[in-house]
């Protein structure tokens, strides 16, 4: 890196050319501002994927739109984030969206708070006892009460 930029006399010029380097011309700008829109534009939350992963990642890209210039308000994010979220998440977004001021919800608050609901659901999911067990002791008294009052007839 030094060499690119040993010739350089003044800071301006130093600067000038560490950033051509790091970030590219207008047009390498241009395209990577189109890639990382095209990127927010279809992020959808993965099957599989915790909502720290998913923060991560959209994270990265509302990030590398912003160092591009490119710059969204709380209110678009929070909407952005609840309409990538799977549908098991409607009803807590829908919440979301008739109680807070989206304009005033910052990113990481937003999913701070789907991070508890998150840990809140799998904690009432592990506390919650085997459902199985009882449906097939149910199936299996049904099915003999069926073939004894057939026997009966």
């Amino acid at each position: 890196m030094f060499s690119k930029i040993k010739t350089c006399a003044t800071d301006k010029e130093i600067w000038e050319k560490l950033t051509q380097i790091c970030e590219g011309n207008d047009e390498t700008r241009e395209k990577k501002l189109i890639v990382a829109q095209k990127m927010y534009e279809s992020i959808k939350m993965r099957e599989g994927e915790t909502m720290a992963e998913f923060d991560e990642r959209f994270s990265a890209v509302v990030i590398e739109l912003t160092s591009l210039g490119k710059e969204y308000n709380n209110r678009e994010l929070a909407l952005k984030v609840m309409r990538a979220l799977p549908r098991e998440w409607d009803v807590k977004t829908m919440t979301m969206r008739e109680y807070k001021d989206l304009n005033k919800l910052e990113l990481h608050v937003l999913f701070a708070k789907l991070k508890a609901y998150d840990f809140e659901l799998e904690t009432r999911s592990e506390a919650r006892p085997s459902t199985s067990q009882p449906k097939k002791a149910l199936a299996a008294m049904t099915s003999e009460q069926c073939s004894s009052s057939k026997n009966v007839e």
